[in-house]
């Protein structure tokens, strides 16, 4: 099953429940060399889910003492499209590797 980390509006149970269907199991974890910036959300659909008009959006620092820590969740593959569906064109997702040493799935700027 792939991991998808997240370190904002996915960790809230409604939106989890609204994108999933269930409410996802995963473990806290850590991703280097990223900053946080925050994006304004317009999607209607997006700002329902989550009740927040600004999102939490990750910019590549490259620099190994920048930290966000977040939740790794197992979620299948379908998931992860559901996941694409929920983020809006700001975001686009790649793989990376976390300080647990396991690889997931983040949403970064595009």
């Amino acid at each position: 099953m792939p991991n998808l980390f997240s370190y904002g509006t996915l960790q809230k149970e409604q939106v989890q429940i609204e994108t999933f269907g269930r409410i996802l199991q995963g473990e806290k974890d850590i991703l280097t060399g990223y900053k946080i910036e925050i994006l304004e959300i317009t999607d209607p659909e997006v700002l329902r889910k989550s009740s927040q008009k600004y999102h939490p959006i990750l910019e590549f620092s490259g620099d190994v003492k920048d930290e966000i820590g977040g939740i790794l969740f197992e979620v299948t593959e379908e998931e992860i499209l559901q996941a694409d569906e929920y983020e809006v064109d700001d975001y686009k997702r790649i793989e990376t590797a976390f300080k647990s040493g396991k690889k997931g799935f983040i949403y970064v700027r595009k």
